[in-house]
């Protein structure tokens, strides 16, 4: 059983992601903003967090992509309510520009991760009439 799949630079990364987008949503709660709409930042923030490190952990390779594709799917939601924060003007494009760009950075290695560990498709035989 194999584990401590990933960097240890790359989980400290997503930990300091959750921490990050747990302050924005603590901001966005200080101002008196729509609590379901800060509690989903904090919630699909930390989950990128949780599930990278999950992964980390991961008993088989299998179970090691489930958890990079959740954490994935949890990064494009944590994009979406930034930028509908910023959108209704609950905080400044500025304030949260460092941390949408971690987001991106944090996005791409997520998908490599999940390209270079794809399951190797085998050849289906060609049927002949």
């Amino acid at each position: 059983m194999k584990v401590g799949r990933l960097k240890p630079e790359f989980i400290d990364r997503t930990e300091d992601f959750a921490d990050r987008c747990v302050a924005v949503a603590e901001q966005l709660d200080r101002d008196g903003r729509f609590p379901r709409i800060v509690e989903q930042l904090a919630c699909s923030g930390s989950a990128v967090g949780a599930n990278i490190a999950e992964a980390d952990e991961a008993m088989s390779r299998p179970d090691f992509r489930k958890c990079m594709a959740i954490a994935a799917k949890e990064l494009a939601e944590t994009r979406f309510w930034i930028r509908l924060a910023v959108r209704r003007g609950w905080i400044t494009e500025a304030r949260v520009e460092p941390l949408a760009a971690e987001l991106e950075e944090l996005r791409k290695i997520v998908g490599s991760v999940l390209a270079r560990t794809h399951p190797t498709r085998r050849a289906q035989p060609s049927r002949t009439q």
